[in-house]
């Protein structure tokens, strides 16, 4: 089950910095003149990748220690990171609702299906990793 959270987490992962490059390429940080600003604050979207990153570092040290106190704080961790990513969607999906013709924020140029893609393996992160967690 540790791998199996491991590999969804690193594909999650990659997911979430397909998302971050998007955004920072379109402005995501300083929006260029003439265009909407973000929606999406830089220190939730760098906080949640920071948080995701220390987790996974803290999740690969668990695996390597079998210490069981780091698998627990891996799993806080994911619900305070997952906390942050609903912050993000709830804060993204109005971007869509803006028409194509029209200059959009940013965030707007993350494809949907990248989006539900990561959102659903982390679900997935976070089960495998509370499973793990209770049977370690």
């Amino acid at each position: 089950m540790t791998v199996a959270a491991l590999i969804i987490w690193l594909l999650t992962a990659f997911g979430g910095v397909t998302m971050l490059g998007l955004w920072i390429a379109r402005g995501g940080v300083r929006a260029p003149a003439g265009t909407p600003p973000t929606r999406l604050p830089a220190p939730v979207v760098f906080g949640h990748g920071v948080l995701a990153v220390a987790g996974l570092v803290l999740w690969i040290i668990y695996m390597a220690t079998d210490t069981t106190a780091l698998a627990w704080i891996s799993f806080v961790l994911l619900l305070v990171i997952a906390a942050l990513g609903f912050v993000m969607v709830a804060r993204w999906l109005p971007t869509r609702r803006i028409l194509p013709t029209e200059p959009g924020p940013p965030e707007r140029a993350i494809p949907v299906p990248v989006v539900v893609g990561h959102g659903l393996l982390a679900v997935v992160t976070v089960v495998l990793v509370l499973i793990a967690s209770i049977t370690s």
